[in-house]
């Protein structure tokens, strides 16, 4: 008959559990693993593969009793730091988004709405484009199967227990939601500009010609100008998305400071 001490199942539980709790977390927020397609139990499922894969090469846990009081706060530990890891890597894909939008809103497609397979609901189009195009982008260098690297990776640098994260680690994660906003206005800048220079260009012509009726011919000539500037920024909108990506992947881990 075999039978099992407390102090052994309580080291099969922290073995396997605290982990488990650091890659679900982050699952459920790091794209593409966040896609609504991608439903809870294949993200639980996926989550169990990663946990039992990786916890053999994983540091020793430590000895303790998982329902104590020491426990449930590594519990909360490791919550946070997988969202906040998976946070750091949606910052990339809301940039993009934003630089999508901006580019919708001068288009003057901002109402031209379509469902969203990504977030479930309703979306615009342009943004939903360059959005799956920069998924596609990210798919085709295997940046999930880099990212699933990485997420093994912190628990050598980010021990279960044993290391403690200095309090400016937080706020460096916080701080980086400029990130959304300095990239996104950088993607949509050669549309917008030229975007810009065609609403100036037809307010000057309203003023020269006021026969000509502006309304009904600007809203054509915008949309015809903006998906020209899209079509050929096409060609060199890659290289920026490649550098979002690698700051992505870069500050999964690299906002963490451990102290001591």
């Amino acid at each position: 008959m075999i039978t099992l001490t407390t102090a052994e199942i309580n080291a099969w539980i922290v073995a396997y559990f605290y982990p488990l709790t650091r890659i679900l977390a982050f699952l459920a927020v790091a794209p593409p693993f966040n896609n609504v397609g991608m439903t809870r139990r294949v993200r639980l499922l996926a989550g169990l593969i990663f946990t039992i894969a990786i916890s053999p090469t994983l540091p020793k846990m430590p000895p303790i009793d998982p329902a104590s009081g020491q426990g449930l706060l590594i519990f909360a530990w490791q919550l946070a730091i997988g969202f906040a890891m998976g946070f750091s890597l949606r910052l990339v894909f809301s940039a993009i988004d934003l630089g999508g939008t901006m580019i919708s809103n001068q288009m003057g497609l901002g109402f031209a709405t379509s469902y969203d397979p990504q977030s479930g609901s309703q979306t615009a189009v342009i943004p939903e484009f360059i959005g799956m195009l920069a998924l596609l982008i990210f798919l085709a260098i295997n940046g999930h199967l880099m990212v699933i690297a990485t997420l093994a990776k912190s628990f050598d640098l980010l021990p279960v227990a044993s290391s403690v994260i200095e309090k400016t680690s937080w706020s460096n994660i916080a701080n980086a939601g400029g990130v959304i906003f300095s990239s996104g206005v950088l993607i949509a800048l050669p549309i917008v500009i030229a975007l810009l220079i065609t609403n100036i260009a037809i307010g000057i012509l309203g003023r020269v010609a006021p026969q000509l009726n502006i309304i009904a011919i600007g809203f054509a000539i915008t949309m015809l100008v903006g998906f020209a500037a899209l079509l050929v920024a096409m060609t060199y909108m890659s290289a920026p998305i490649l550098q979002l990506f690698d700051f992505g992947l870069e500050s999964i881990l690299g906002y963490f400071v451990i102290a001591g």
